[in-house]
């Protein structure tokens, strides 16, 4: 089973941190890897980032249309262009977007101790990468993006669903990403970023034992 409904939202797991999610829009976050099967139109597309896993323009170029609206980070601008959406909005975290009756509220996504480098993380705080946090009538799904156990999660609230990275190297551990459910308490989590370059659903069931909330493996 890689999907669940949820007040009447449908949630489904395409790939990697790829998602899904239909309530009465048709709405892909950090689409990747979809293979050949054939997807709905996008009213909404959220990426979180620039790179390749989380950005394919490739898997877009099969949902995004004339009709489109994509959401994403100013890093992302030109390549999204290109896609020739109907819209394209930039956001900073700590910013939102009301699309119809769906309001995005975006927040950070860095690193604090992944590193290419010593001292260059994967994911530097400064870059503008984001998380998103749709509320969908009243059901707030909140998708992670590529981050660690960061200080900000403390001011997030009332999450219904987190769909959480838990591969360790470029984001969270199952461990860290246990010790952040307990941060900002979401009713349900969803891990991901596993399964295609790295991490297993080792590092999933990983997180739900540990996790203090109902984990739903997708």
């Amino acid at each position: 089973m890689h999907h669940f409904d949820i007040e009447g939202i449908h949630v489904e797991r395409i790939a990697h941190s790829g998602f899904f999610i239909r309530a009465d829009k048709t709405i892909y976050i950090d689409l990747f890897k979809t293979l050949q099967r054939d997807f709905e139109p996008a009213d909404l597309v959220l990426v979180t980032h620039e790179h390749f896993d989380h950005l394919s323009v490739e898997d877009l170029r099969k949902i995004v249309t004339p009709e489109t609206t994509i959401v994403s980070t100013p890093i992302c601008e030109q390549e999204l262009s290109s896609l020739a959406p109907k819209q394209l909005v930039l956001l900073k975290p700590n910013e939102f977007f009301d699309f119809g009756d769906i309001r995005i509220e975006t927040v950070p996504a860095y690193n604090t101790n992944k590193f290419k480098s010593p001292g260059v993380p994967f994911h530097r705080q400064g870059d503008g990468r984001l998380g998103f946090v749709l509320d969908i009538y009243g059901t707030r799904i909140y998708h992670m993006g590529d981050t660690d156990n960061i200080p900000e999660l403390a001011n997030v609230h009332n999450i219904d669903v987190a769909l959480m990275p838990v591969s360790g190297t470029y984001v969270m551990t199952p461990d860290e990403a246990a010790e952040a459910v307990g941060v900002f308490k979401p009713d349900k989590a969803v891990p991901m970023h596993y399964g295609t370059i790295i991490g297993s659903e080792k590092d999933a069931k990983a997180f739900r034992e540990k996790a203090a909330c109902d984990v739903r493996i997708l």
